[in-house]
C-alpha cells in the first residue's frame, strides 16, 4: 500500500515538473517536495528498519552530492568565462553569410563547444551569437533548432558535456576515454545526418547579416586568458580522474580553486572589476537547477531503495526483452520526459555486477538519453532554454525539426550497433 502511495506521489510530482510552465510552479520546488515525501513514506512503510532507511538515504545523498559539487564547479567556471566575454573568441570564427556554410559551421562549433562545456551553456552562447548574425526570425529559428541538435549530440560523447553522461561517469558505469572513443562517431552521425538533410532546403545568403556588431563588443580584461584557462581546467578534470582515480568532483573543485586564485590575483586591485571574480559568478549560477537535481535524484533513490526500480526492470525485460530496444525506447522517451531522472532510474534498474563498467548498456544509455531529447523541443535543457530565448513554438519545432532530429537519432543508434558488432 505504501509503495503504491510512493509511486503515486512520484508520478503526480513528475507530472507537475513536466507542466512547470503552465502551472507556474518551479520544478525545483516540486522535486524537493516529492523527495522528502517519498523518503518519509518509505520510512513509515516498514519496508526496512529505520536504521536501514537512514543508511540508504545517506548513501544516496553521498552519491548525489558528488554530482551537485561537480555541477556547481563547472557552472561557476563557465560563468567566469562568460563574464570575461571569453566566448567572443568563438563568435569571431563566424565569417560567412552563405546559409548552407553557416549551418554547418554553427553545427560543428556547437558540437565541439558542447563537448567541452555543456549542452545548455553552449546553446545559450550560440543563440546569443545567432541574434547578432541573423535578423530574420524565421531563419534564426531554423539555425537555433540546429543548435539544439548539435548541442545534445556534442554533449553525449564526453563525460563533462551532458548531465546524464556525467552521472554515468561519476556513478562508475563508464570511463572517460572509452565513452569518448565509443560515442564520437554515433554522436557525429546524430549531427551530420540532420545537417545534410536540412542542407537540402537551405540555400542562398543571409538577409541582414551583421558583421559589424560582433566586433564592437567591449572585451573585458583577461578575456582570452580566462577563456583558454577555463577550457583547459574543464578538460583537465577527466585527465585528473584517469590519473589519480579520485572522484571527478575533486578534480572540478581543484579546477575551480585554481580559477578562483587566478581571477582574484588579476582583479583584486580594481574595484570596478568585481563582476569578473568568483564571488560574483557564484551569484549568477543556476542554483534552482542544482536543487532540482538534488530533489529528483533523491526521489529516484527512494524508489530504488524500495525495490521498485528493480521490479520495473523485470517488467520491461519480460515485455520487451531486448536491451538494445529498451535503451532506444528510453532515449525516445527522453524527448518527452527529462533525461536526468530517466538515466537515474536506469542506473537503479541495472547494477554494475550484471552490466560492468563500459558495457554496451551504459554506452548506449549515454548516447540515447543525450541525443533523444532533441526530437521534441521540450526534451532537453538545451531545447527548453532555446525555446525560451527565441520563443520557438512547440508545434513549429514538431513540424519543421522533429523528423530531422529523429533521423539523426536513429542514424547514431544504427552506427553504434554496427560498430559494436564489428569490434565485438
Amino acid at each position: 500500500m505504501i509503495n503504491t502511495l510512493i509511486i503515486i506521489i512520484f508520478i503526480v510530482g513528475y507530472a507537475a515538473i513536466a507542466f512547470e510552465h503552465p502551472l507556474k510552479i518551479n520544478k525545483a520546488a516540486v522535486s524537493l517536495l516529492i523527495a522528502a515525501l517519498c523518503w518519509l513514506f518509505l520510512m513509515i512503510s516498514g519496508h526496512d528498519s529505520p536504521e536501514t532507511v537512514l543508511q540508504h538515504l545517506n548513501e544516496h545523498l553521498a552519491d548525489v552530492s558528488q554530482i551537485l559539487f561537480f555541477l556547481i564547479g563547472a557552472m561557476t567556471i563557465v560563468e567566469l568565462m562568460d563574464s570575461h566575454q571569453g566566448f567572443k573568441t568563438i563568435t569571431d570564427l563566424i565569417k560567412t553569410n552563405d546559409k548552407r556554410k553557416l549551418l554547418w559551421l554553427i553545427g560543428f562549433i556547437t558540437f565541439f563547444l558542447s563537448a567541452i562545456l555543456d549542452n545548455l551553456t553552449s546553446s545559450i552562447v550560440m543563440v546569443s551569437l545567432l541574434r547578432k548574425l541573423i535578423n530574420d526570425r524565421n531563419e534564426r529559428m531554423l539555425f537555433a533548432s540546429i543548435v539544439i541538435i548539435a548541442a545534445n549530440a556534442g554533449g553525449a560523447w564526453t563525460p563533462i558535456g551532458d548531465v546524464t553522461t556525467t552521472m554515468l561517469w561519476i556513478g562508475g558505469q563508464i570511463t572517460a576515454i572509452n565513452i569518448m572513443k565509443e560515442l564520437i562517431i554515433p554522436s557525429l552521425f546524430a549531427l551530420v545526418v540532420p545537417l545534410a538533410f536540412q542542407s537540402l532546403f537551405v540555400k542562398g545568403e543571409l538577409t541582414g547579416f551583421d558583421r559589424v556588431e560582433t566586433n564592437i563588443t567591449t572585451v573585458e580584461p583577461g578575456s582570452r586568458l580566462i577563456f583558454f584557462l577555463g577550457l583547459g581546467s574543464l578538460i583537465f578534470v577527466p585527465i585528473f580522474k584517469t590519473i589519480t582515480h579520485l572522484p571527478p568532483y575533486l578534480g572540478m573543485l581543484l579546477a575551480l580553486g585554481f580559477m578562483w586564485i587566478v581571477t582574484d590575483l588579476m582583479h583584486h586591485r580594481h574595484e570596478e572589476r568585481h563582476h569578473l571574480r568568483v564571488h560574483h559568478a557564484l551569484t549568477k549560477i543556476d542554483i534552482s537547477s542544482v536543487l532540482f537535481f538534488l530533489g529528483i535524484l533523491l526521489a529516484i533513490g527512494s524508489l530504488e531503495s524500495a525495490g521498485l526500480l528493480k521490479s520495473l526492470a523485470g517488467m520491461m525485460d519480460q515485455a520487451i526483452g531486448n536491451k538494445d530496444l529498451i535503451v532506444t525506447i528510453i532515449g525516445l522517451a527522453s524527448s518527452i520526459v527529462d533525461n536526468v531522472p530517466l538515466v537515474a532510474a536506469s542506473m537503479g534498474m541495472y547494477d554494475l555486477a550484471t552490466y560492468p563498467v563500459d558495457s554496451k548498456l551504459w554506452e548506449m544509455m549515454a548516447y540515447c538519453a543525450g541525443t533523444g531529447g532533441s526530437i521534441l523541443i521540450i526534451g532537453s535543457a538545451a531545447g527548453v532554454v532555446v525555446m525560451g530565448m527565441e520563443k520557438i513554438d512547440f508545434i513549429w519545432y514538431l513540424k519543421k525539426i522533429s523528423f530531422t532530429a529523429l533521423l539523426g537519432y536513429f542514424a547514431g543508434v544504427l552506427s553504434y550497433l554496427a560498430i559494436y558488432a564489428l569490434i565485438h
